[in-house]
C-alpha cells in the first residue's frame, strides 16, 4: 500500500484462489414472448454456478499506475471476458462509437481509506447464442480491495433490474430476423462479502462514478438533460426554443 500525496496505488498480492457465484434468473418478460417461443432464450441460464479464480483475474481490474478519487482508468480485457464467460461461455465484450472503435472497459475510484479502496466499473458484452445473441444493458460492477492485505474483499458485477434490462435478436427460422426487448431479474457473478459501516476518508457519491463511466461511452450524456416542466420553466427567461426528445426506455446503456 502507498500514499503519495492525493494518489494511492492499488495491488493485489494475495495467492489464494477466489471463490466466484455466478447467477441467472428465469426471464421472467419479452415484449413480443421470446423467452417462451424461442428455446434458447428460455432455458438461458448460468453455465458454471461456482468457480475459483487466481488473483490476477481481478489485478486485471486495477489501475496501473497511481490514481486519484474520481479518476477513471481502462480495465484489461481479458480477465473480465473470463469472468463473463463463466455466466455463459459464448460471450463477446462489445460496444462501438459511430465510427466502429471498440471504447472499451471503465472503472472509476470511487472511495477510498487507509484500509480499503472502493471501485466502480461497467462492462459491455453479449452472450452469442446458435440463433441470435442477448445483449444485457450492461454489467454494472462493484470491487472493495482491501489494502493492507492485498487482497480482494468483495467483488460483484451485475445487470441493473430497470424494466428492460436486455434486448435479443433471433434468426426464427433459419432466415428472417427479429428484435427483442426484455426483463431478466438476475444476471449476476458475486465474491467475496463487502465490508459493512466502512467510512472513507475520501470518496465521490455512487452516481458521479456512474456518470463519468456513462460519459466514456456515450458522448450525447454530455448534453444537460432537463424534464419537461423544468424546459417550459427555463425556455422563456434563455429565449432559447426546447428540444424534445420522447423515448420509450433508458437511453444510457443498450436494452433498448
Amino acid at each position: 500500500m502507498e500514499t503519495l500525496r492525493d494518489k494511492i496505488t492499488l495491488n493485489l498480492n494475495d495467492t489464494e484462489k477466489i471463490l466466484v457465484n455466478g447467477f441467472i434468473a428465469p426471464i421472467e418478460y419479452t415484449q413480443y414472448n421470446f423467452h417462451v417461443e424461442w428455446d434458447e432464450l428460455a432455458n438461458l441460464r448460468v453455465a458454471e454456478t461456482e468457480k475459483l479464480y487466481p488473483t490476477s483475474i481481478f489485478q486485471s481490474f486495477l489501475p496501473s499506475n497511481v490514481v486519484s478519487l474520481g479518476d477513471c482508468w481502462q480495465i484489461q480485457e481479458g480477465g473480465a471476458l473470463e469472468l463473463i464467460k463463466q455466466l455463459y461461455p459464448r460471450s463477446e465484450l462489445i460496444l462501438d462509437n459511430d465510427k466502429g472503435e471498440y471504447l472499451g472497459i471503465w472503472a472509476c475510484l470511487r472511495a477510498y481509506n487507509d484500509a480499503y479502496a472502493e471501485i466502480v466499473f461497467r462492462i459491455h458484452a453479449k452472450f452469442v447464442m446458435n440463433q441470435g445473441n442477448v445483449i444485457p444493458s450492461q454489467f454494472a460492477g462493484l470491487m472493495v480491495v482491501d489494502r493492507d492485505k492485498e487482497k480482494i474483499a468483495s467483488f460483484k458485477t451485475y445487470v441493473p433490474q430497470t424494466t428492460l434490462n436486455f434486448k435479443a435478436g433471433w434468426k426464427y427460422d433459419g432466415k428472417n430476423y427479429g428484435a427483442e426487448i426484455g426483463y431478466c431479474p438476475q444476471i449476476e457473478l458475486s465474491a467475496g462479502t463487502q465490508p459493512i459501516d466502512v467510512e472513507y476518508t475520501e470518496s465521490i457519491t455512487q452516481e458521479n462514478a456512474e456518470n463519468k463511466l456513462i460519459s466514456h461511452y456515450y458522448k450525447f450524456h454530455e448534453i444537460n438533460w432537463l424534464s419537461l416542466e423544468e424546459a417550459l420553466e427555463i425556455a422563456p427567461i434563455q429565449k432559447k426554443p426546447i428540444h424534445a426528445v420522447s423515448i420509450d426506455g433508458p437511453i444510457f446503456d443498450e436494452s433498448c
